[in-house]
């Protein structure tokens, strides 16, 4: 069977999960195998019903005492303990910061090799041939990963997450393992929980991004109005960041959250491939900058060479007398 590892934040699966889990629906059909997903902590048993929307046929449930928060070594000793009694084929993790993470220490815990971040996967006989993300999104690597189980991670935002057609009955099993506190030297300790009002920029259908271009810390007022008529979120770039204008939270790009709207607003950023790298999975990009030879231009799928200061409180003045 592939056992698909679930990133979740307290039962709520992330999108990213979504996309790994039809990735691996669709190697376990290639292979003619079954399909199973573990969750680890608080709220890991709301993940069950999605899962098997998704096609797995089986979803445990890691139980510890010290497991309800995020303890990355912990996670995969677990994982480790459980695939000693299911000997699955593959498992496979999601692409992001956690999910990368997790899975590193599976392959130190297991001495098997890891490949991060694929795209594409095809199994064969003793390897499977991988198409994986590198630099950034700059570069695409094709490798053969061997190994017992594979060990994957599916690179976020890259694939289109679908629904099983027939999705299997319901199945779930509990598991408990036995950790050590060394397991858990390095863990989560408490959550900062973000402003109520505020438009999370992995739920965010429209995302306003900023860049140098905004000026300043005020500049951005107009951004938050348009995001605020929208049902939007606010994003930026790391120079923002390193002025101070924005709080680390709202950087995309390599060093900052993958994003994946269906509406990109790019206000004043130069489309650096560090920031594109980030929002890249971006249905549609509205480049609005005022150098008409600005990188971001050749990836945006609609510009404007203007003033974003001038551009931005007209669209918004539009949409309030729309």
């Amino acid at each position: 069977m592939i056992l698909a590892i679930l990133d979740h934040h307290h039962g709520a699966i992330q999108s990213a999960s979504l996309e790994m889990l039809t990735a691996a629906r669709g190697l376990a059909e290639t292979l003619g195998i079954e399909l199973e997903a573990v969750a680890i902590g608080e709220g890991a048993e709301a993940c069950v019903e999605t899962a098997v929307s998704y096609g797995a046929s089986t979803v445990h449930l890691i139980e510890h005492d010290q497991l309800d928060r995020y303890a990355p070594e912990a996670w995969a000793r677990s994982v480790a303990q459980l695939s000693e009694d299911s000997s699955p084929e593959a498992i496979l993790g999601v692409g992001t910061e956690r999910g990368n993470e997790v899975m590193a220490h599976l392959a130190a815990v297991m001495d098997a090799p890891l490949a991060a971040n694929c795209m594409e996967i095809t199994p064969g006989d003793e390897t499977y041939f991988v198409t994986r993300v590198r630099w950034g999104g700059s570069l695409l690597e094709e490798a053969n990963l061997s190994g017992d189980p594979k060990l994957l991670t599916v690179a976020a935002h890259v694939l289109s997450a679908a629904p099983a057609d027939s999705p299997p009955a319901a199945n779930t099993s509990i598991f408990s393992p036995e950790l050590d506190e060394k397991a858990f030297r390095v863990r989560v300790k408490e959550l900062v929980k973000p402003e109520t009002d505020k438009v999370s920029l992995t739920d965010a259908k429209i995302i306003i991004g900023g860049g140098r271009g905004v000026g300043s810390s005020e500049g951005f007022e107009p951004l938050e109005e348009l995001a605020a008529l929208t049902g939007g979120a606010i994003g930026c770039s790391r120079a923002v960041t390193n002025h101070g204008w924005r709080p680390h939270a709202d950087q995309i790009g390599q060093t900052g959250g993958r994003v994946a709207p269906d509406l990109y607003i790019a206000c004043g950023i130069s489309g650096a491939i560090q920031h594109m790298a980030g929002c890249k999975g971006s249905k549609v990009i509205l480049a609005i900058n005022t150098d008409p030879d600005a990188s971001i231009l050749g990836k945006a799928n609609y510009a404007v060479i203007g003033d974003l200061h001038e551009v931005i409180p007209a669209i918004s003045e539009a949409l309030r007398n729309s």
